[in-house]
């Protein structure tokens, strides 16, 4: 039997890129088996096989938008499957089903014909259900309407079809400022996307004429030989967050040291145990741990403005980003419940998810809901730097690289290993009492892991 392998849930991603393809017609597949990579606005995904068999027909293509239920390929599959089966069946079957009905009752006069009831059953061009004609204009005799009648006209009046009505409604886009470029003017889901291109290319024009200037291009290989490289979908994404965090956040970053020499002791000491366990214990489970603590004493800085800066929301929960360095661009995948878990726990998630960011399997939920992020350079190398606040998050805290140094005792000086602690934060909301107390109590807890428990 033949099966269609679709775009299972991706975390609500909608349009993400086809940017590879491992398979071909005529392979034969595993269940499980990746057979291509979307890449969204945040991460990139494998989409795996849900049955076994031979590849009968691709349905994509490079550069395709994918999105949940859409079709990947068709699978001449090894023994019947259930739940692959229902998997396969297109989310709009009922749609199509209903819109259908709906067309037959209009062809028995149970509906009228104006043009809401009209585009109320339209189909898209892939349904396969004959496309309805707009209703022919009603002739009048009356002189040509006025202005104030025509301001009465609203979206029902719209020849479209209910995808795109739908697809209206989610971007908040008025179908009256739309132009059809269809058959009598009908809507269609290209339209959308041109007026919402236009709208964007004249909002970017009025950033720049507000004081913000544009980059000139420049033709470098007028100096000599380059070489182009496309930037990833994900490395744009980020610049574009990156930019927006920095033009709308006042950035304040606060320095200091932890000392961590017990901690290390005592890691050390735990090494043989964590080779036990299967697992690797490094110092981030005990920063995101002490962060926690820290946080839950300091509320304020795991806080988000909202209502346009007139309310502050106060967070329950304490979900922890964690920024990773992969081979296609920064993600920051999140730790939920920090603070319910032991140092054990963590370093296992840490390690996974890590390891799932190297891997392009990071979905978008498990880069959603953070309060705070920690961005570590480890050793890299540096004695500090200014993260960027990752909004709506008002604070990020950037580790550098630990070092022996000397500090005085009170008698004498006694090498003790230091780690730089980096607090970027947004002053609307955090002011510098605030930061310095958190990220005091935070080398705290950093230099005595006992108070962690407390």
């Amino acid at each position: 039997m033949s099966v269609t392998v679709i775009v299972p849930d991706i975390g609500g991603a909608e349009g993400a890129e086809v940017v590879e393809i491992f398979v071909a017609v005529g392979d034969l597949i595993e269940v499980e088996q990746s057979l291509i990579v979307v890449e969204s606005d945040k991460a990139s995904m494998e989409i795996p096989a849900t049955v076994a068999g031979k590849v009968l027909e691709l349905r994509v293509a490079l550069g395709d938008a994918l999105s949940e239920g859409d079709a990947v390929l068709v699978v001449e599959a090894e023994a019947p499957a259930q739940d692959s089966t229902e998997l396969a069946k297109p989310p709009v079957t009922q749609a199509v089903a209903a819109e259908a009905e709906a067309a037959s009752e209009v062809g028995n006069g149970s509906q009228d014909g104006s043009p809401a009831a009209l585009s109320a059953v339209t189909e898209s061009t892939d349904s396969g259900l004959q496309e309805p004609e707009p209703p022919p204009a009603a002739v009048s005799t009356s002189p040509a309407p006025s202005q104030e009648v025509a301001q009465t006209k609203s979206e029902s009046d719209v020849y479209a079809g209910p995808a795109v009505r739908k697809l209206a409604r989610e971007f908040g886009i008025d179908l009256l400022s739309v132009t059809g470029s269809g058959r009598r003017g009908r809507i269609l889901k290209e339209d959308l996307q041109a007026f919402t291109r236009k709208n964007l290319q004249k909002s970017a024009e009025i950033l720049t004429g507000t004081g913000v200037p544009v980059v000139p291009e420049i033709d470098f290989s007028k100096f000599g030989e380059v070489t182009v490289e496309d930037r990833s979908r994900l490395d744009q994404m980020t610049a574009t967050n990156m930019s927006r965090s920095w033009l709308n956040v006042p950035h304040v970053t606060q320095f200091e040291g932890a000392d961590i020499t017990d901690l290390e002791a005592f890691r050390q000491s735990m090494k043989k145990e964590a080779e036990q366990l299967g697992n690797k214990l490094t110092p981030m489970p005990f920063v995101l741990k002490a962060c926690a603590v820290a946080l839950g004493a300091h509320p304020k800085m795991k806080s988000s403005l909202a209502a346009a800066g007139k309310e502050l929301v106060y967070k329950q929960y304490c979900h922890i980003g964690m920024a990773v360095d992969t081979p296609a661009g920064l993600v920051v995948p999140v730790i939920r419940d920090v603070d319910k878990k032991g140092i054990w726990q963590l370093a296992e998630e840490i390690r996974e998810m890590a390891a799932r960011a190297r891997e392009k399997k990071l979905t978008p939920v498990q880069m959603q809901g953070g309060v705070f992020t920690i961005s570590s350079l480890g050793n890299i190398g540096g004695e500090g730097f200014t993260p960027i606040v990752n909004t709506p998050e008002v604070a990020i805290l950037g580790l550098s690289r630990a070092e022996i140094k000397p500090v005085w005792d009170g008698e004498s000086f006694l090498p003790r290993q230091i780690l730089p602690l980096s607090l970027s934060y947004d002053h609307r909301v955090v002011n510098g009492g605030d930061a310095g107390r958190f990220l005091t109590d935070l080398a705290g807890l950093l230099s005595d892991v006992r108070r962690i428990i407390l």
